[in-house]
């Protein structure tokens, strides 16, 4: 094995656990999330208490410089904002009705969007065993999914907050080298407060008590440093090697919806989860032997 193979190696080593952690982080906080809807909490106030809690405590950590508040008037960044604010409402729309493993296995469309995308708007490397690897976990999705065979409208949600997930993984790989990693988080942060404030101060209890204070804390700070972690790996490692390893998150998702919840996949679902996983990892090998 030469120098530049060990390396390598060690960079994805890296990176995979870089990813498990910041899927694990979000899985939590969207646990956080699903268990404030659950208690009558809009999705849309959960997704702006989010952001706006997570702008306000990571402020003194992420402050932008003068010339990086500038950088808000990139169209490049309001998108990029923009599409993770669509995912994380899809994604906690759905997650009031549905359980957690179930929803991030519909959401797991993202890694073939972003797949496809990095390949045709960033010209990244694809190969063939990859991308029928990638066909598989497709099926995966499809099984959790059911379309047809008694999908719900929660489902559907799921569905599309992975679309939109996928763009952002894309718009992460194509702003990483432009913008530092924490100005990316931040920007994303302060965008999705804004552009929720009407319809999260609209949805604001009069007077909150500790638990939902506490449950919007680590709502907030899961998904915060779990995206930050998410976008630091991708400075180092593109978004065709990025998006497998985020299948990691199945794994988060199915122990913390069965600890927390006490949900646990249905034979079908869980058998399309676990092909999404073994999909996941088999790509993550090809790409360790640069296939």
């Amino acid at each position: 094995m030469t120098v530049a193979q060990v390396s390598a190696g060690s960079v994805l080593v890296r990176a995979a656990l870089m990813v498990f952690a910041a899927m694990t982080l979000i899985v939590i906080g969207d646990a956080a999330g699903k268990t404030m809807s659950g208690g009558g909490q809009s999705p849309v106030f959960v997704a702006w208490s989010r952001f706006a809690v997570a702008a306000v405590l990571l402020y003194p950590l992420f402050r932008p410089t003068r010339a990086e508040w500038r950088q808000f008037r990139d169209w490049r960044v309001l998108l990029r904002g923009g599409l993770i604010t669509c995912a994380i409402c899809l994604v906690l729309t759905a997650l009031r009705t549905e359980p957690i493993a179930n929803v991030f296995g519909g959401f797991f469309v993202g890694p073939v969007i972003a797949y496809i995308l990095s390949s045709v708007l960033l010209k990244e490397r694809v190969s063939l065993a990859r991308s029928l690897l990638l066909g598989l976990g497709f099926l995966g999705v499809l099984l959790v999914v059911k379309p047809g065979f008694g999908a719900s409208i929660g489902m559907g949600f799921a569905v599309l907050a992975g679309c939109f997930h996928g763009c952002y993984l894309v718009a992460n790989r194509w702003l990483s080298g432009t913008y530092r990693a924490r100005f990316l988080l931040y920007s994303q942060l302060v965008i999705g407060a804004v552009a929720l404030m009407p319809p999260g101060l609209a949805g604001l209890p009069a007077t909150p008590d500790p638990a939902l204070l506490a449950l919007i804390g680590v709502s907030a700070l899961g998904s915060a440093f779990g995206n930050y972690l998410l976008t630091a790996v991708n400075r180092t490692a593109p978004a065709s090697v990025v998006a497998p390893l985020v299948y990691s998150q199945l794994i988060s998702a199915t122990v913390v919806g069965y600890l927390v919840f006490g949900d646990w996949p249905d034979a079908a679902a869980l058998t399309g989860l676990a092909i999404i996983l073994a999909s996941g990892l088999a790509t993550l090998w090809l790409v360790g032997r640069g296939r």
